[in-house]
């Protein structure tokens, strides 16, 4: 008889499964004794013939307990807002989803990420977003005759591509080039000799890892070429870092907090798909293991997660 783990609909991965964190997700829930479901959500959509409404391969007429989204794919705007509604729809059925389309669509756009951080009042850059050109224009105008510098970030934009550091009118891009909005930060100069900002990895409401990022670039990510370095995070730190997750809804997110000259700790982005390939590097900690136990800490009744239940090694205390 096989020693594979069966099958079982109560849980549903959104997304191909395929890529680093995919695998990751998957070893984590087989030591526990579980095989979700793998949907890629090009493949789903809506259904009258089913009893849940919802066309998701593998799960037929059946309702998961949980739904983990790991990846939410790119397209037209009929596309995302096709597979945002699946994710809404998940949520209406009763399912505990992380993270819900809500937070998502809280996260991905920046300037409603803004928006949440200073209706909870945490501190984060000044920052303008809007679709008229004149007035960002007056904006960069404005903060540049008061010696401050702004960073254009596109709305929708992810591992710090398309980021443009705005000193003048003129640095400002053609409207094409930003899909028509302008989302406008200001630049925080380095409170060191070089540029850094930490991460700090959030899930299930606590703060599970952080590492700083330096940069000989004003541009701290990963994938761009900075350095990881682990690091423990101060007490003040962690409890930004879990409002900034909480204020948007995130169960779990990579939230980007820099420190500014004064010494405040201003709070950059919240991303509710994070990678963590690279924090990963730079601690013991098994972090994939800590996001499932806590994503079936909330999905599962008691009884099946004790029967699923992993004994924690001295490394992941």
């Amino acid at each position: 008889m096989s020693n594979a783990p069966a099958i079982t609909p109560s849980i549903v991965l959104f997304g191909d499964g395929r890529d680093w964190h995919g695998k990751s997700l998957l070893r984590a829930f087989a030591k526990r004794g579980l095989r979700p479901v793998v949907a890629p959500l090009p493949r789903c959509g809506f259904s009258t013939e089913t009893a849940t409404g919802l066309s998701v391969p593998g799960l037929g007429n059946h309702k998961p307990q949980g739904a983990f989204v790991r990846f939410i794919p790119g397209g037209s705007f009929e596309q995302v807002t096709l597979y945002l509604g699946i994710l809404h729809a998940m949520r209406e059925l009763g399912v505990t989803v992380w993270n819900d389309a809500r937070a998502i669509e809280r996260c991905v756009d920046k300037s409603t990420t803004t928006f949440c951080l200073q209706k909870a009042g945490l501190p984060t850059p000044r920052t303008f977003a809007g679709a008229d050109r004149s007035t960002a224009e007056d904006i960069v105008a404005r903060l540049a005759s008061e010696g401050y510098r702004l960073v254009e970030k596109p709305l929708f934009g992810a591992q710090g591509k398309g980021l443009r550091l705005v000193e003048t009118v003129d640095d400002l891009s053609p409207p094409e080039d930003v899909d028509g909005v302008y989302y406008l930060q200001e630049f925080v100069p380095p409170a060191q000799e070089r540029h850094q900002d930490w991460r700090l990895f959030v899930s299930g409401g606590r703060v599970i890892a952080s590492m700083i990022r330096h940069s000989e670039d004003w541009v701290t990510n990963i994938k761009l070429g900075a350095r990881a370095e682990a690091a423990i995070a101060s007490q003040d730190l962690v409890d930004l870092a879990v409002r900034a997750a909480g204020c948007v809804g995130a169960d779990y997110a990579g939230v980007d907090i820099i420190q500014a000259r004064s010494g405040q700790f201003l709070v950059l982005e919240v991303n509710s798909m994070p990678a963590w390939n690279g924090l990963q590097k730079v601690t013991s900690l098994r972090l994939s293991d800590h996001v499932v136990d806590a994503f079936l800490d909330a999905a599962l009744p008691e009884d099946i997660r004790k029967a699923h239940a992993v004994p924690m090694t001295q490394e992941d205390a």
